[in-house]
């Protein structure tokens, strides 16, 4: 059971702290309700520029990290498809240096052409030695576009090319930081051993006077219901064939959500999973086999990525894969082994909790839910998924017309 208390400030900022005696570090963790399905299909990416620009200078704070430093602080960030989030770590003593620099940097960035720019060139940079420069680093991309065809998933956080980067104006940029980096789109949560009305004396301070911002209201078209196969072919210089399955699923509210993700570790959690003792170990059909899901908030994807051993055609490795999602459709799991991954996951969500960090960012990412006592209540909800429910779950997900398939031929 993780404690907190919630408060909300007159210009919408959401607060959420959690005390924790047991270490003098705090955590302060920013939560920006905007991610890549934010973004003008033809000016993608643009929430991920954002994640390097807001650490180039702010209006009153010429240098972000120099401050942080100077008070043994350590910073970082990191964006996706459905928000960003900004995260500082200091000693108890100095916390008030983190209010100060995520306060001046939501009230305005020092915008200059210069500065966006170098950002600009170093996102670019990013998306060619990450995506385009490694063997199967364009295969989230390339899924995605396949998968989707409605949604705003349908690009990476990177964007889908480095033109709507190369050619994003200071204008553009400006007016996407002022309709979402806002007070009432964000939320702020502090985890360590600090005193409520600290904290709320803190927030007040350096984030009261921050006007409320015309935040637009989301309106995103949601994918409808897959009723064909899809399939990619790409031919590229990579070591090994590969394939890449992957299926609609739910989206993150849905309770149908714990027994997909519960499907996943079955399938690949470890060398003692499914997919890797029968077709790794005893079929040599792979020489390496995953499987994972995407987790978003919106319908995400269940994947299945693998590298069929020499001699292995795509058509034999696909029925492979298929005989087994197969079993999990017809065959109820043992208890045994459904027990194992439920532990698995309890033992995880246990270990994050150790980390004031972990829960700073937890606690927020909960609240953006739309409910932050789901922390209390996660493990419950795994543990309360049936093997029946398992068994109707994977019907519904794992049909061939629920499925798009990239192929990767090396040449």
């Amino acid at each position: 059971m993780i404690n907190y208390n919630k408060f909300t400030l007159d210009n919408g900022l959401k607060i959420i702290v959690h005390q924790d005696k047991t270490t003098p570090i705090v955590a302060v963790n920013l939560i920006y309700d905007v991610g890549a399905r934010d973004e003008n299909a033809n000016r993608t990416g643009f929430a991920h520029l954002f994640e390097h620009l807001m650490f180039e200078g702010s209006i009153n704070i010429p240098q972000y990290d120099s401050p942080l430093q100077k008070v043994s602080g350590t910073n970082n960030a990191f964006t996706n498809n459905d928000f960003t989030n900004y995260y500082i770590t200091l000693p108890k003593e100095n916390i008030e240096t983190a209010f100060w620099l995520e306060s001046d940097r939501m009230l305005e960035l020092a915008f200059s052409e210069e500065k966006l720019k170098i950002q600009k060139n170093v996102v670019i940079e990013e998306y060619k030695e990450r995506y385009l420069n490694q063997p199967y680093g364009n295969d989230i991309l390339l899924l995605r576009k396949l998968a989707y065809k409605t949604h705003p998933y349908q690009w990476s956080t990177i964007g889908k090319n480095t033109q709507h980067i190369e050619e994003a104006s200071l204008k553009e940029v400006k007016e996407f930081f002022y309709k979402f980096y806002a007070p009432n789109n964000a939320i702020l949560s502090v985890a360590g051993d600090v005193e409520i009305e600290e904290i709320k004396t803190l927030s007040e301070k350096w984030f009261g006077s921050i006007e409320k911002r015309n935040v637009p209201k989301r309106n995103i078209k949601q994918e409808p219901k897959q009723t064909e196969r899809r399939t990619i072919l790409v031919k590229e210089d990579v070591p090994f064939d590969a394939i890449y399955m992957a299926f609609p699923y739910f989206d993150r509210l849905d309770p149908k959500y714990y027994p997909s993700d519960l499907l996943s570790d079955i399938l690949a959690n470890g060398d003692s999973a499914r997919l890797y003792q029968r077709l790794v170990k005893e079929k040599n059909i792979f020489t390496e086999i995953d499987a994972y899901i995407t987790g978003s908030i919106d319908k995400g994807l269940i994947v299945i990525d693998g590298r069929p051993a020499d001699g292995v055609t795509f058509e034999q490795a696909e029925k492979e894969v298929w005989k087994q999602l197969e079993i999990l459709k017809n065959e109820e799991i043992e208890d045994y082994e459904l027990q194992k991954i439920k532990n698995n996951i309890e033992a995880t969500m246990e270990f994050s909790k150790s980390s004031v960090l972990n829960k700073a960012m937890t606690l927020a990412y909960y609240e953006l839910l739309g409910d932050v006592d789901l922390i209390n209540h996660e493990q419950k909800k795994y543990n309360n998924v049936s093997k029946k429910l398992m068994k109707e779950v994977a019907k519904e997900v794992f049909r061939d017309t629920n499925c798009s398939v990239l192929y990767y031929k090396a040449y």
